[in-house]
């Protein structure tokens, strides 16, 4: 019994091309690529046979991506509109309204942050101005009737001397998001006695700003500290209550970190943990917002603090340099040298190191 074999596509198209390469030369060099771009199907065929199994998953996989996927609910969504029966759809379901995405305003948000109440790390609402509690205000008056100053201050060079600056002078410590207080680092912590208790700072300013006070409350300025040194432990929880403040308002971490950081320095940067640095106001205006620079006592202080040692370390138009927001209320004591060359030079302590010490 003579039995026959089926000839496959794949046979009779090589017998085909070995027909027509055994006519000539010619043929045969002509139907070198046409073999070769021909037998790709077949090739390809036979390897996808023998991993059925594998392509299914892949095949799978991507369906699956591609439906779970989020991009992929628009493309369905907006073709669902008239292909809907909601005959089929619960009355509740087809009550379902998205709300609305708003846009957040971040000056709002900045605006309601200088208002008096705000949130602890416990959620419960406390009064308190720019993240201190009210009662942690200390007024000129208070100061000079227990502390008066002794007429001393850190003196500096007369007028036409040369000055030299060190970067190991504690006064001109720079310290911002980019430079963190130095780890270990340590000052003679001083206590200023008032009439409702004690206030902290660095003891080597305290002549000055006594100096200060005095001489401001000679020209009918009474001037009230409200945020003198404060330890990391109190810097943690200022910037914690700005972080959980603008998240209760629909922000993310990052975006509630982000503009936290511009109003309350982190606590690895914070000026007020080095005891040089104090937000300053006065009994006629105690908000700690810009309206600050209008006042007699902020025209005071942005006229005279250089006299004293004291610079304003977030001027107005200098945002981008030190990535603090404009604060026309903090003041940070760097020496009277160098207040008197930033102050009448307009410049910030960022720029001073620039221009003095860049390699």
């Amino acid at each position: 019994m003579q039995m026959t074999t089926k000839t496959t596509l794949e046979e009779r198209f090589r017998r085909k091309i070995s027909y027509l390469e055994s006519k000539s030369r010619f043929h045969r060099i002509c139907m070198k690529p046409v073999a070769f771009l021909g037998g790709l199907p077949f090739r390809g065929a036979a390897y996808a046979k023998g991993n059925v199994k594998r392509f299914s998953m892949l095949v799978m996989t991507c369906l699956l991506f591609v439906v779970y996927s989020s991009f992929s609910f628009p493309m369905f969504i907006s073709g669902m509109d008239n292909d809907i029966n909601l005959d089929n759809v619960s009355e509740e379901a087809q009550n379902i309204v998205l709300v609305e995405e708003t846009e957040i305003d971040l000056e709002e948000l900045a605006l309601l942050e200088d208002e008096d109440m705000n949130l602890n790390l416990e959620g419960d609402t406390v009064e308190t101005t720019h993240g201190m509690e009210i009662e942690a205000k200390y007024s000129a008056e208070d100061i000079l009737a227990a502390t008066q100053p002794n007429g001393t201050g850190e003196g500096h060079t007369t007028e036409g001397e040369a000055v030299d600056f060190s970067r190991d002078d504690w006064k001109l410590l720079l310290i911002n998001k980019q430079h963190s207080i130095p780890e270990g680092y340590d000052f003679p912590l001083g206590d200023i006695q008032t009439m409702k208790g004690r206030m902290h700072c660095d003891a080597r300013i305290i002549d000055e700003l006594l100096n200060m006070l005095q001489d401001a409350k000679e020209d009918g300025i009474i001037l009230q500290i409200c945020s003198p040194y404060r330890d990391l432990e109190r810097q943690e929880v200022l910037f914690d209550q700005k972080i959980r403040f603008y998240m209760n308002r629909g922000m993310s971490y990052l975006e509630a970190y982000q503009l936290g950081s511009r109003i309350v320095a982190v606590p690895a940067a914070s000026e007020h943990r080095l005891g040089l640095a104090l937000d300053i106001v006065s009994d006629k205006y105690t908000n700690l917002d810009e309206g600050f620079a209008d006042t007699p006592a902020g025209i005071w202080l942005a006229e005279n603090s250089h006299k004293y040692g004291f610079i304003l370390r977030y001027p107005k138009g200098k945002e981008d340099i030190t990535g603090i927001d404009y604060e026309p209320w903090h003041f940070r004591y760097v020496g009277v040298d160098a207040a008197t060359v930033i102050t009448e030079g307009g410049i910030t302590l960022e720029e001073f190191w620039d221009e003095l010490w860049e390699e």
